[in-house]
């Protein structure tokens, strides 16, 4: 049968609603190879809808350079890699060119960001097989709404091969030298000790995955080789107007006599003077509109859901139409985005009476200053109740996520939130004792936005010249503490400030090490192993450049130029291979003392999980 208009998309959920928005009539499905397909009429023509899994294809070395103990390492260097398709994934393909090979027009509804598009190519090249003469056509989108899905087909546009250029570049980058240093690390163990890794199990190397494990290393370290120092701390409590109000020295003191001098003196003052009382209106302003990474932070921060349970749950709910597209790094609201639409739709959602109470007014969104270009910032795409979510998703935490969505969304439309800060100093003896306090004088957007609400600590109304009775006065010993571990919300951080990995990929890179055993996260902080501490160890020694966070920060560079088209992709593949080859080179003149360090941590390891299973 003749098909005239073939939609591929990268889920199921999406295919689905694709065809259910863009048919004019009944959507029939069918299954082909076992993939359901969407058929229906539009414009009296035939359409159908697939969805895929994501990447139908890989990047892999030929099967005989898969054989690792025969094939040296730094071999793989000068290998070049080919296109597989996935086991998974071989009915879709089969499926895919079934569709395709009487399909007149293909278009590529795949999420529109860089991941997206490379996936595009891949669904072309398998049509392409089979029906060399099909016209394909690129359509993005941004939400899985009605609206959305009608104006993209409406307006389709044609494939950015830069983008997709700059993955499958990233992809073979990523395989080979994760693939070269791996197998350096595992096969150096097994050399000088071939039990002491399970059967089956490697230690792996990421050109992001190891980056990430360094940051949480070094402050790991930092905290373990931090010596605490003593010091001491002066306070005294005073009488203001019959209330009791403690204030504390402005300084600190290394010395306990030194300490108890001033002690004395503030005991034998008997009274504190008031030198300044300050009680200064300010404003909190609201948050900037959602992007992924912030999304991730946030969900951690003040959810307690990892990051990567955050981005897949996002996803859920953008593929069933409740938010949009979550993968952006958008933080300012573009024109075409009606704010006021949105807000009708979360009328009749959880919040309807605070969307409405933002309708009656002037809509004057926060901005950020970044802008991908291809998404808008997060926002919610309908409005819903708890209890219509947690029907739909049977999960609590698919709820707290859209509802962090559109608490944020809102916020980002409502007032600042207006405070007074107070500030109160007194002088003893020629001390000064402070002591800081707020009060909350309107919420503002902390009403739909609790998250970020500030504790409220009113201090007593004084005036310059107030004389207060002390209470009394005392002296605390105190240590000075480590830098605490890495939180997942600050490791997130400094992985964007870095540039490793995409607001697509940073939280799998924190999953991977976590699945290899290098770190865990536990009361949101990131722990390294003992293993990962001497991965870490291992590689500064003999090639700190791969785990230098700034040595995937210029990977990525380059590849970014990959898509303006400054830069080819055979010459960002040169010159970070070149650099590589030198890094595996001086890894191999120090194999052995690579080798008996990582034996070592292994089997630390190997008995610490023997004692814990006593």
């Amino acid at each position: 049968m003749v098909i005239d208009s073939l939609v591929v998309a990268e889920k199921d959920s999406v295919a689905k609603a694709i065809a259910k928005y863009l048919a004019q009539g009944n959507v029939g499905v069918k299954r082909i190879n076992g993939v359901k397909t969407y058929w229906f009429m539009r414009n009296n023509q035939q359409w159908v809808s697939i969805g895929l899994r994501g990447h139908i294809m890989n990047i892999d070395f030929p099967e005989e350079l898969n054989r690792w103990h025969s094939i040296e390492p730094s071999k793989l260097f000068d290998a070049e890699p080919v296109l597989t398709i996935r086991d998974e994934n071989i009915n879709y393909v089969k499926a895919l060119m079934s569709l395709g090979a009487t399909a007149k027009v293909v278009y590529l509804a795949l999420d529109a960001d860089s991941e997206g598009e490379a996936i595009a190519y891949e669904a072309m090249f398998v049509v392409r097989n089979v029906n060399p003469g099909a016209i394909f056509r690129r359509v993005l989108f941004s939400a899985v709404t009605r609206d959305e899905i009608t104006k993209a087909f409406n307006s389709p546009t044609s494939l950015n091969p830069g983008l997709a250029k700059r993955v499958f570049t990233r992809m073979i980058l990523d395989l080979t030298l994760g693939a070269v240093f791996t197998r350096a690390l595992t096969l150096s163990v097994e050399k000088y000790d071939n039990k002491v890794l399970p059967r089956g199990s490697f230690l792996s190397y990421g050109p992001c995955q190891t980056p990430v494990l360094n940051l949480v290393v070094q402050r790991a370290l930092e905290r373990e080789n931090f010596k605490p120092e003593k010091y001491y701390t002066l306070h005294i409590t005073v009488d203001a107007n019959g209330k009791e109000l403690t204030l504390n020295h402005d300084g600190t003191f290394k010395d306990r006599q030194e300490a108890t001098k001033v002690l004395e003196l503030v005991r034998g003052s008997g009274k504190a003077r008031v030198v300044v009382a300050n009680y200064k209106e300010d404003t909190i302003e609201p948050p900037v509109p959602l992007d992924t990474v912030e999304l991730e932070r946030r969900a951690s921060r003040f959810l307690n859901i990892r990051p990567k349970a955050a981005l897949d749950i996002a996803e859920e709910l953008y593929r069933h139409g409740y938010i949009s597209y979550p993968r952006t790094e958008t933080t300012i609201y573009p024109q075409s985005l009606n704010l006021r639409q949105v807000l009708l739709n979360l009328t009749r959602g959880e919040y309807g009476t605070y969307a409405k109470a933002l309708l009656d007014g002037y809509l004057k969104p926060t901005r950020g200053d970044t802008d991908d270009g291809a998404h808008p910032p997060i926002y919610p795409t309908k409005g819903a109740t708890r209890q219509e979510i947690l029907r739909y998703f049977k999960n609590e935490r698919y709820w707290k996520i859209y509802d962090l969505v559109v608490r944020h969304f809102l916020a980002t439309l409502s007032p600042s939130a207006r405070v007074e800060r107070q500030k109160i100093v007194a002088e003893v003896a020629g001390h000064r004792f402070e002591t800081n306090g707020l009060r909350i004088i309107d919420k503002g957007y902390l009403v739909i936005y609790p998250f970020e609400s500030p504790e409220e600590r009113v201090l007593p109304r004084l005036r310059l010249g107030d004389e207060l009775r002390i209470v009394k006065a005392w002296i605390e010993e105190r240590e000075t503490e480590p830098p605490p571990y890495l939180s997942e919300s600050e490791l997130l951080r400094l992985m964007r400030k870095y540039g490793i990995g995409t607001d697509a990929t940073m939280q799998d890179h924190i999953h991977t090490n976590i699945v290899r055993g290098y770190f865990k996260v536990r009361n949101k902080q990131c722990i390294p192993t003992p293993l990962g501490k001497a991965v870490i160890s291992t590689l500064s020694k003999v090639g700190s450049e791969l785990i230098d966070p700034w040595f995937r920060s210029r990977m990525e560079k380059s590849l970014m130029e990959i898509s303006k088209g400054t830069l080819k992709p055979n010459d960002v593949l040169l010159t970070f291979k070149d650099e590589s080859r030198k890094i595996y080179s001086k890894f191999m003149e120090r194999q052995n003392e690579v080798a008996m360090e990582l034996i070592k941590a292994l089997k630390a390891s190997l008995n610490k999980r023997k004692i814990n299973k006593k």
